[in-house]
């Protein structure tokens, strides 16, 4: 998987575990969450997901050209 599809799944990822946590936040102490509470959900959901997607190797194409000569 290369670099750009990696860190845009990362930040989707990121982006869903704040508004998850905001919402569970919201229902339970019925207030808003402190941002710097979100970045760090986020930001300890988007650490797994990123070694995840760096143990994903790109596909290898073939170079039919250079096998035939």
């Amino acid at each position: 998987m290369v670099f750009w599809q990696r860190l845009l799944i990362t930040l989707l990822v990121m982006v869903v575990a704040s508004l998850i946590i905001a919402a569970v936040w919201r229902s339970v102490f019925n207030m808003t969450i402190p941002s710097y509470v979100a970045g760090v959900v986020a930001g300890l959901a988007a650490l797994p997901v990123w070694e995840l997607l760096k143990k994903i190797k790109p596909k290898k194409e073939k170079n039919l050209q250079s096998e035939n000569f």
